[in-house]
């Protein structure tokens, strides 16, 4: 098993991504690791978390309840602060790294905010490992579509942010540097989903900024689905993409209407927002490859490309502009997701 007896650490540890990979962590599947700690500067939403994972009872949760007892920990600090970073990385074999701001219009009102963590985290990170003797062997660092081809201020910081984990490839030889990039998680926090769900049970309007608009839809468990895979067979400077389902952002309020009837309301884009958003570029399908049903974006860099011969898999773009699903695909959709979004109720 590939995480069997490893100690990891999860940078962003508090968010949506964090604590669904937490929990699948603290399952197994992956094998049973020696030691999870979530690595955050809220107390308060560490404070919650721990709380939420101790003192789950059900007979369905009884597995993790145990583990987290056993197994999870929690330590305040912030990629920000390179001292606390490297104080965690010296007890870790294995940092999924998901700190990150991420709000579109929070990044276009605060830039500065978003460079300090979204590129000076990975950078201290990277440094961490190149000017230190840390047993760290594997780095996933977790994008977003919005790097791909960036027009604000989050999707900048975090194309920078997969150049310099996957740049640390040429010089951290005992680690392995890699990527995965995905677009709108279904129940994430200040995803459109869960604010539909809101507004639809407040009578609404529902509030949507251009008819035109379209978003990647993955669930949770799919995004973390990507993140093994990435751990599983990724090789050095590789991103993961995976392959899901786009969908027009009416649509998708439509379907969360089911019998409904809500007033829609077009408010004008907003600061930094993307009409389509795109998981890989035109540039980059001349490098993609398929790989276990996910899309492998080699890296930029020929020099860890070392000669591979290989066949693209895409010919264009990777949009969500492209092959939206139709209402009744959507609600079957966002059915499977019920659990994760009705958390959100």
């Amino acid at each position: 098993m590939f995480l069997e007896g490893k100690r990891i650490l999860v940078t962003g540890g508090t968010g949506s991504l964090g604590q669904k990979l937490v929990r699948r962590l603290l399952s197994g599947e992956m094998g049973r690791p020696a030691k999870i700690t979530v690595f955050s500067r809220d107390e308060a939403k560490q404070h919650y978390m721990r709380l939420d994972f101790q003192h789950r009872k059900a007979a369905t949760d009884d597995i993790i309840y145990q583990e987290s007892q056993d197994l999870l920990n929690f330590r305040i600090g912030d990629v920000r602060n390179p001292s606390s970073l490297l104080q965690a990385l010296r007890d870790t074999d294995v940092v999924f790294h998901a700190a990150a701001l991420k709000q579109v219009p929070t990044c276009e009102y605060f830039p500065y905010e978003a460079v300090q963590t979204n590129i000076q985290g990975p950078q201290n990170l990277v440094r961490a490992l190149r000017e230190n003797d840390t047993p760290v062997e594997l780095v996933v660092g977790i994008s977003t579509d919005k790097a791909c081809k960036p027009i604000n201020v989050m999707g900048m910081t975090k194309a920078l942010q997969e150049r310099i984990l996957l740049e640390a490839n040429m010089d951290c030889e005992r680690t392995r540097f890699l990527c995965v990039r995905y677009g709108n998680v279904i129940a994430s926090r200040g995803s459109i989903v869960p604010l539909f769900v809101e507004q639809i049970r407040t009578g609404g309007p529902v509030t949507i900024t251009l008819k035109e608009m379209t978003r990647f839809l993955l669930s949770l468990d799919r995004a973390v689905d990507t993140v093994f895979a990435a751990v599983r067979a990724g090789g050095r400077g590789e991103t993961y993409v995976p392959q899901v389902p786009a969908a027009n952002v009416v649509d998708i309020a439509r379907a969360l209407m089911e019998e409904k009837e809500v007033e829609i309301t077009f408010t004008g884009i907003r600061p930094g927002e993307k009409v389509h958003e795109i998981m890989v570029s035109e540039e980059e399908c001349f490098r993609t490859i398929e790989r276990d049903g996910y899309y492998v974006i080699l890296p930029v860099l020929p020099e860890l490309r070392r000669g591979l011969e290989f066949t693209p898999a895409l010919k264009g773009e990777y949009s969500s502009m492209h092959d939206n699903l139709s209402v009744p695909e959507l609600r079957e959709l966002l059915s499977a997701a019920r659990s994760e979004i009705a958390s959100f109720k």
